[in-house]
């Protein structure tokens, strides 16, 4: 589930170089909209994953890609559910798809998801049910699994969230138990939940890739993943029905998978978000743009020194780590726009900011730098036009109070317990001030 650039240029790119690559192949779903399947389709599933590099492009076709289809058939995506031969599902929805509350739990309230309940309610056997959220397709999917007694499988969460196997769990289940609780039986004893930590920066692809493409290849492929050489896939949890052998590529196996994940979460991911907000206020539009600017690299070094204070396990290797991610974020032939990392804050920064601010606070000390990233997306949402984001009406809504009310109704947005704490609602409102002057970031 996910047929973006991403998916493409890393599940699929390691399932291509799997030394059992010819037993294995991937039918990959759409998310909101048509376009990708329609264009990979009519190549037959093949595209071109360039690696930029500093010195030069390199260009590699990848198959592992058999059927590219619409989300929205979802008819195709349970007939496959339901095959035996379908053994492992990966999801790759971006954060906000998990419809989870601030408490962990599927929010049932959310206009999206009360529809598909209602609609599975009514039997999630019907072929006339058509949900619209990945969760209730993936449990109409299970459900006809079941109902074929096609075996185990394992869902495999590649989004980026702390412990993202269990908030897929707990997402699934929440789903399965509200609509019939012998699937959600079923589910419990029959579906591994793998919990995985995905590194590789891919922006977005515009024209002048594919004319690049056009232009060394001597062909044209509408739709190639411009992606860094660097990449990096850590797996914990069981394949009950098997699966690639991705160690062949580089791929990780773990019996415990937070270390790694919060390395990646807060080092990698929580920088991206730091200068996606401090750098649109500042006018760049590209992560290298941003970094290039002292007062930003400051603040991301600042954040990753607290990043670091909390995070144990010799094995991750944390000064190793931040050297290559300021080489892997100045990389300026990779073009990564800050606006597309600015997506789903109020999501993304639950997870970025607020682990590392809180480890602070409990620590004894002020959590400055994690509370300034919040408080640089507090000052971009007064500023940003057509904010995609799950809560953006209620961040609209809180923007039109003022002062102190108007921090305190955002930080409820991220955490209640935020905006109820005094001490942290003054650190973020005395740092947001720096966003004032558009020249630097004090």
């Amino acid at each position: 589930m996910g047929l973006g650039a991403f998916h493409r240029s890393h599940q699929a790119w390691y399932t291509q170089h799997a030394g059992d690559a010819g037993e294995w192949g991937i039918a990959a779903f759409t998310g909101r909209r048509p376009d990708a399947a329609k264009v990979l389709a009519a190549q037959d599933g093949l595209y071109t994953v360039v690696e930029r590099a500093d010195a030069g492009d390199s260009f590699e076709v990848i198959g592992s890609i058999v059927e590219a289809v619409d989300g929205a058939d979802v008819d195709r995506f349970v007939q496959l559910l339901a095959a035996p031969l379908t053994t492992l599902i990966t999801l790759t929805i971006t954060e906000a798809a998990y419809r989870l509350d601030v408490d962990g739990k599927l929010d049932s309230r959310a206009p999206d998801v009360a529809a598909d309940l209602a609609l599975l309610s009514g039997g999630v056997g019907r072929a006339s049910s058509k949900p619209t959220t990945p969760l209730g397709r993936l449990v109409l999917g299970l459900a006809a699994r079941r109902d074929s007694d096609a075996g185990p499988l394992a869902v495999v969460c590649c989004d980026n969230l702390s412990n993202n196997g269990t908030v897929a769990r707990s997402a699934v289940m929440g789903m399965a138990k509200a609509v019939d609780g012998g699937l959600a039986a079923w589910v419990d004893a029959n579906v591994s939940f793998v919990s995985t930590s995905v590194d590789r920066i891919t922006p977005r692809t515009t024209d002048a890739d594919i004319d690049a493409v056009a232009a060394a290849c001597g062909y044209r492929d509408e739709s190639p993943v411009v992606t860094e050489p660097f990449h990096n896939w850590v797996l914990s949890g069981d394949f009950p029905a098997g699966r690639p052998r991705w160690e062949d590529a580089g791929a990780v196996f773990v019996d415990e998978i937070e270390p790694y994940e919060n390395r990646k979460l807060w080092l990698l991911n929580g920088a991206h978000s730091l200068l996606a907000y401090a750098g649109q206020l500042l006018g760049y539009k590209t992560v290298a743009e941003a970094l290039a600017d002292d007062s930003c690299r400051r603040a991301v070094e600042d954040f990753w020194d607290e990043a670091a204070a909390n995070l144990d396990g010799a094995d991750l290797r944390i000064p190793e780590y931040r050297a290559a991610l300021l080489e892997r974020f100045g990389n300026s032939r990779i073009a990564h726009h800050l606006a597309q990392i600015a997506m789903d804050g109020s999501a993304k920064l639950r997870m970025r900011a607020l682990p590392v601010l809180r480890a602070e606070r409990a620590a004894g000390r002020s959590g400055q730098a994690a509370a300034r990233m919040i408080a640089a997306w507090s000052a971009y949402t007064a500023t940003a036009t057509g904010l995609q984001d799950p809560q953006a009406a209620d961040i609209a809504a809180a923007n039109l109070l003022s002062g102190r009310a108007r921090l305190e109704a955002l930080l409820d947005l991220l955490d209640p317990e935020l905006g109820a704490d005094s001490g942290i609602v003054e650190l973020v409102e005395g740092l947001s001030e720096t966003f004032a002057d558009a020249g630097h970031l004090s």
